[in-house]
């Protein structure tokens, strides 16, 4: 962004930093605002996954609505303009600008999200949820003239608001929120107060207009406790994650590079057909896969199933994000990390698999996004299981191994801004 954009002086002298009360305040007033709007998008998400999803019906009819979905999609595109995307906004964290992250963009992305992610498309709904809640918290920044540094911590405070609804993991929420903005860990660390205190309000809201209660997402059992060998196996699927997520940066670079040539309707519509004749080979092709993970691992498949369903994910997720499909690949990285630990299991069958599951998950995921602790906190949260130390291993491992590597370009190390 050129130094015209950055914010005047005039405007940074507009109001001193607030105080400890006021900051926490507004915090939680993003954080009910967040788990209100995630909240309502889930429900409108659920609602048409059950009428147009993919599930009982035959996949053929699936590979029609895909294709429609496509068609919908590019013509909502069309009519309402960009959806702007998650880049922008991180990189609006960094680099503050007077106008902020366009409102009308959410005009757009909500619509063509829920299209996109409820007909079957591999990627979820963290990466519209984080955009349309970071972007209002910023805009209410904007509209209250705050010090360019809360103007910072506020949309922090929306994203983290955000990810804690589909995670249920508050603090590992708040944690993944700062973590994204960087490839090199946790920089902005007076976000960190206020992105939980969002969080915990946002998680809160939700939980309990949903009804949820606080329960595991997923459900993995601990059939042997940890022991200290189990340190060694997580540096391994550490190494093991990293490589996974390079893989998987590279694919989607290639498959982006290839599908931006077709021009951005078309590639809508490619994305929609592709989804459909994938989805006709696997099903696990389809979907992000967070309702996928519980029956993928309580099967009693061979080796060659569990495989298969991390390379059908791998696929489907790749050719979401590259053909401009809506919708974040954190929870995709999830479930392929739960399906190459259940297979590596079948090949070590003497390694706990609770363990190699969390690892991988958070590896995989970490190797992606740079999000060592967020990760580390998210799956152990979202699993059930006190795996902090072991999973942890395997998230800094794979940080370390990917750092130079990541799929988003706007990640970068923290940029001073005048305060007051």
């Amino acid at each position: 962004m050129s130094p015209s954009k950055s914010i005047t002086d005039e405007s940074s002298r507009a109001r001193a930093p607030l105080r400890l009360r006021a900051t926490l305040a507004w915090s939680a007033a993003i954080g009910l605002v967040g788990g209100a709007i995630g909240f309502a998008y889930l429900a409108a998400l659920h609602a048409l996954e059950h009428a147009v999803g993919p599930g009982a019906r035959d996949p053929w009819i699936q590979l029609g609505i895909l294709s429609g979905a496509g068609v919908l999609a590019a013509w909502l595109v069309r009519r309402l303009g960009s959806c702007g995307d998650m880049e922008l906004l991180v990189d609006n964290v960094h680099v503050l600008d007077d106008e902020g992250p366009r409102v009308r963009d959410l005009r757009a992305l909500v619509p063509v999200s829920l299209v996109c992610i409820s007909t079957g498309g591999g990627a979820g709904p963290e990466a519209p949820l984080v955009q349309t809640s970071g972007t209002l918290a910023r805009r209410l920044a904007l509209s209250l003239r705050l010090a360019p540094i809360d103007q910072r911590v506020m949309t922090i405070s929306g994203m983290a608001a955000a990810f804690t609804v589909l995670f249920g993991a508050p603090v590992g929420a708040a944690l993944f929120a700062l973590e994204i903005l960087h490839r090199k860990g946790l920089e902005y660390h007076e976000a960190l107060l206020p992105g939980v205190v969002a969080s915990l309000v946002g998680y809160a809201v939700y939980v309990g207009a949903s009804g949820l209660g606080l329960t595991p997402v997923w459900h993995i059992d601990l059939l042997a406790q940890p022991v200290p060998l189990d340190l060694l196996w997580s540096a391994v699927a550490g190494v093991a994650g990293a490589v996974v997520a390079v893989a998987f940066i590279l694919a989607v670079r290639g498959a982006t590079a290839l599908a931006s040539r077709l021009g951005d309707s078309p590639r809508f519509v490619a994305g929609g057909v592709l989804l459909g004749l994938l989805g006709l080979a696997s099903p696990y092709a389809l979907t992000y896969g967070k309702y996928q993970i519980d029956p993928l691992l309580a099967s009693a498949a061979p080796l060659s199933f569990f495989l298969s369903a991390a390379a059908a994910k791998f696929a489907g997720t790749t050719v979401t994000l590259a053909c401009g499909w809506r919708g974040g690949f954190i929870i995709p990285l999830f479930f392929i990390g739960a399906a190459l630990a259940h297979a590596a299991h079948f090949v070590l069958p003497g390694t706990n698999e609770a363990v190699l599951a969390c690892a991988m998950m958070a590896a995989i995921n970490t190797g992606v996004t740079k999000t060592p602790l967020g990760s580390t906190l998210v799956v152990s949260k979202m699993v059930g299981l006190s795996l902090v130390p072991t999973t942890a291993v395997a998230a800094v491992v794979a940080l370390l191994l990917t750092h130079r590597a990541g799929l988003m370009e706007s990640q970068r190390e923290r940029v001073e801004v005048r305060a007051s």
